[in-house]
């Protein structure tokens, strides 16, 4: 499959190119926040992964998702300790697991790139050097879109301090900006296999890889200007804040005292002009039958606040087939009336459910501390209301902030004026997943040009505005209140309407190419090696590699060295031998 010039890198190098373009990916990532690491870190695995066989590409990429996420996602360990009760050694393998799994989706990314090129081995440079970028970008799609991981994640939110970089995102989503940032990578990667290949590189192709992230840039500039002059003409609202920093034990074993907590940091923010105040995730940490939660709630929670509320509650019922938990979000008006709820629809693996868990109830008795709630099945809105007008809180509760995909599902059912996230990272521990969870959740508002408020339980709390800016934010791992003007808009996108259709198009696409033949009935079988007449300004080259197959063969066979090369078994000499791509036997 690589063609004359160039031979695919030997196994043990290309591992070294993927283990490094991972590094790079996590020295980018929020959290480290490196993120001119964003414009190499695809490099060497672009380098890497030209001219394998598609098994070994697989595996190319496996080891530098994986690499990506044991680094980026090393919190796992403390969380897996502190819910599944299994010991150290066990949570260090499973942590190794998960990397894996999840760096099945760089495997997907290379194994899908490798197949089209396999079908392309026989095509000129000339070509295959606009054919090349283009299948790397899509395999890049088809994989961020399509492979399934267990926390997500994606190559846009390394801009999250950068939104100039960022408002590509409300007409494609964190794909169409993670391509953007791909485009200096595949223009750098270009220009070292040129270099490596010894022929001039494609001057125009380059120019292009380096123009999309310029263009990118660009648009950010004009689009940040439009959007706050949007927002500055919208209507205005102070929301506050509360963090409360309780103990994932401590909320557990006295609930009272967080209530006490959350009611005295409301007052002080309601003194200051607060006129919606948010607290975190299952801050009223009492599990309150559904048949009574909402005169539960104004009588011991939203009674006395004077103030409308967004807070988290647990809320269950008995069905005939066992207990029913729920994590959920309420919405509560000045009298404390409760008016609207929202549950939420994914929930966290092993928090609040073990996988495979319903299927396997025998799990249940090894892992003991993981939770066992049911997801939410509607979409609603929570309300809130000031002279006589409704507008609508469009609610995401922990992780679903970070899932662009159901956002915009959300966004399109409940025409929100406003996001809020309620959420409780203290299971991760002071690590860097707060950081990283808020980082994701920016992209949210750029998407959909609307604030999004963001309380939690011991941070990171924020408020972000509609072109992924931190208007402010608290610290992790101290009580805290934060407040801030906001405006309440419904300005909608390009994004929010198409939402990832064009990325399904294109995943189809890809696969469809990768997999399938399109060749007519009676055309030859495309070779696995590229055996072709080198391309011009090629250097170096021998006189047989100059000269057509009919000549080298009359030129260079000798009957009597060839019968003697195949008795020793040395296939090369032979003149029926045409080059490989490397490990196309595998």
């Amino acid at each position: 499959m690589a063609k004359p010039g160039f031979r695919a890198l030997p196994a043990g190098l290309a591992a070294l190119g993927a283990f490094v373009s991972g590094l790079f990916y996590f020295l980018a990532f929020p959290g480290i926040d490196f993120w001119p690491f964003a414009f190499v870190a695809y490099v060497p695995f672009y380098i890497a992964l030209e001219g394998q066989a598609p098994k070994r590409a697989a595996w190319i990429g496996l080891i530098q998702g994986a690499t990506m996420n044991a680094a980026g996602f090393y919190w796992l360990m403390g969380m897996l300790k502190t819910f599944s009760g299994f010991p150290m050694p066990f949570c260090a393998f499973f942590v190794l697991v998960v990397a894996s799994v999840q760096g099945g989706r760089s495997a997907l990314h290379g194994y899908l790139y490798a197949r089209i090129r396999l079908k392309l081995a026989d095509a000129s440079e000339a070509k295959l050097g606009y054919v090349r970028p283009l299948a790397f970008l899509g395999a890049f799609v088809a994989a961020e879109l399509c492979f399934p991981v267990l926390f997500t994640w994606y190559f846009a939110g390394i801009t999250h301090d950068t939104p100039v970089l960022g408002q590509v995102a409300d007409l494609g989503g964190p794909i169409l900006v993670g391509l953007a940032l791909l485009g200096p990578n595949v223009a750098l990667g270009e220009l070292f296999l040129a270099k490596l290949s010894r022929r001039a590189p494609n001057v125009r192709l380059v120019a292009l890889g380096f123009a999309a992230i310029v263009v990118s840039a660009l648009y950010g500039v004009i689009r940040i200007a439009q959007v706050d002059a949007r927002a500055q003409a919208s209507e205005p609202l102070v929301v506050g804040l509360v963090q409360g920093n309780l103990g994932l034990m401590q909320k557990r074993e006295d609930p009272s005292e967080g209530l006490r907590r959350h009611k005295r940091l409301t007052q002080e923010l309601r003194q200051k002009g607060a006129e919606l105040v948010v607290w975190s995730e299952s801050s009223v940490t009492f599990a309150v039958p559904e048949a009574m939660y909402k005169p539960f709630m104004k009588d011991r929670v939203s009674g006395t606040a004077g103030v409308p509320m967004v807070f988290g509650a647990v809320v269950y019922r008995r069905d005939p087939d066992r207990e029913r938990w729920y994590n959920t979000a309420l919405s509560t008006n000045r009298e404390g009336e409760v008016t609207a709820r929202y549950d939420k629809h994914y929930l966290l693996a092993f928090g609040e459910y073990l996988p495979f868990g319903e299927e396997l109830p025998i799990l249940h008795k090894w892992s003991p501390n993981s939770g066992r709630f049911s997801k939410g099945k509607e979409y609603a809105p929570l309300l809130f209301t000031r002279n006589g007008k409704e507008y609508k809180l469009g609610t995401l509760i922990c992780y679903e902030d970070i899932l662009p995909r159901f956002t915009n599902e959300l966004v399109n059912a409940e025409h929100p004026e406003l996001l809020v996230n309620i959420t409780n990272d203290a299971w991760f521990g002071d690590t860097l997943e707060p950081w990283q969870h808020l980082a994701l959740a920016k992209m949210r508002a750029i998407e959909h040009h609307r604030y999004l408020v963001r309380a939690t339980n011991s941070g990171v709390s924020a408020i972000v505005d509609p072109v992924g800016r931190t208007m402010s934010h608290t610290k992790t791992f101290q009580a805290e209140t934060l407040s801030a003007t906001v405006h309440l808009m419904n300005d909608g996108t390009l994004y929010e309407v198409l939402g990832d259709a064009p990325w399904l198009v294109t995943s189809v696409a890809v696969v469809f190419f990768g997999f399938f033949s399109l060749r007519r009935k009676g055309d030859p079988e495309p070779t696995k090696a590229a055996a072709k007449k080198p391309a011009k300004g090629d250097e170096a080259k021998s006189d047989d590699e100059a000269k057509s197959d009919d000549e080298a063969k009359a030129d260079k066979v000798d009957p009597e060295a060839a019968v003697k090369a195949a008795q020793d078994g040395d296939a090369s000499t032979s003149p029926e031998a045409k080059p490989r791509a490397a490990d196309d036997e595998t």
